[in-house]
């Protein structure tokens, strides 16, 4: 009980000018709402927070995805969602001078007021989207950004009759794959705890639920993101519970994945509040005291 009670996460409303962004032609224009039909064929959410360092790299990774697959496919269209988690420093601007340099009218950033937690700007800017695909991805840049098509190919080959279809980036199947991964023996420890905990909890059949790098349908996002709670790092454990509460295929994909220097997480602090909202977070269900609404 005293877990349910003091590790729910209660989201905050928007502030108002959180529903307005700023891009190389517009200084604010209002986002747009997951709930309107698709505009553009994805959509790319990066969630943000002092990354003024790191995401230069992400967005020239990007960049030169979408200038290959544009060469391949003249129309494909795309929109990428920079989400400031109330950054203390430049990162909105970073990216603004980002696509100044490069004119990428297709950038826009989104400023929180007030830090939310990655699971939250990942969720507000899902819920701005206007991609028929909806990705979002870490701002160190470690996965690399190309390995998408391959996230997209599983959700065209997996989705339900209804379109709803999720892929995730995985970093461990490197035995079923070409796929490179570089990470540190103790990351590698704590993954393997976390993920034995996780089964504990519930979440089966997923063997990264961590990794930064997961595709949606926008059907399958519908039906995930306006049921969201988790704000913080557990959040990934959410959406692939409320996919298994509603029968929604997820299909894990190897992606070349490399540890990256900058991180915004304390191993053992949050490890320790991952594992208490995890906690809460199955209770919540179990218990009833969050229902899931089918917003499709």
């Amino acid at each position: 009980g005293l877990v349910v009670r003091f590790k729910s996460p209660k989201p905050r409303v928007r502030e108002e000018s959180e529903n307005f962004y700023a891009s190389i032609d517009e200084k604010r224009g209002r986002l747009g709402d997951l709930k309107q039909p698709a505009a553009v064929d994805l959509s790319i959410v990066v969630p943000a927070y002092n990354e003024e360092a790191r995401l230069p790299v992400l967005l020239e990774d990007i960049r030169e995805y979408v200038e290959g697959r544009r060469q391949r496919q003249a129309a494909f269209s795309f929109e990428l969602l920079v989400v400031d988690d109330g950054s203390r420093d430049r990162t909105a601007e970073t990216a603004l001078d980002y696509a100044r340099t490069h004119g990428m009218r297709e950038l826009k950033t989104v400023r929180h007021v007030i830090n939310r937690g990655k699971g939250g700007a990942v969720t507000q800017g899902v819920m701005s989207a206007l991609g028929r695909a909806i990705l979002f991805c870490d701002a160190d840049g470690a996965t690399r950004f190309s390995d998408i098509d391959a996230l997209l190919a599983q959700t065209r080959e997996s989705a339900r009759a209804d379109g709803a279809a999720i892929a995730i980036g995985s970093r461990n199947n490197q035995a079923l794959s070409d796929t490179v991964v570089e990470r540190s023996h103790v990351r590698a420890f704590l993954q393997w705890g976390f993920h034995t905990y996780v089964t504990i909890l519930g979440v089966r059949g997923v063997r990264d639920t961590q990794c930064g790098f997961k595709l949606f349908t926008r059907e399958a996002a519908r039906l995930i993101f306006p049921n969201m709670h988790v704000e913080r790092f557990i959040f990934d454990v959410e959406i692939l519970l409320l996919a298994r509460y509603q029968g929604i295929p997820v299909a894990e994909v190897p992606v070349n994945w490399h540890e990256v220097a900058g991180s915004k997480m304390s191993i053992v602090r949050d490890s320790i509040q991952m594992a208490l909202d995890l906690l809460a977070v199955r209770l919540n269900y179990l218990l009833g005291n969050w229902r899931i609404a089918n917003h499709a």
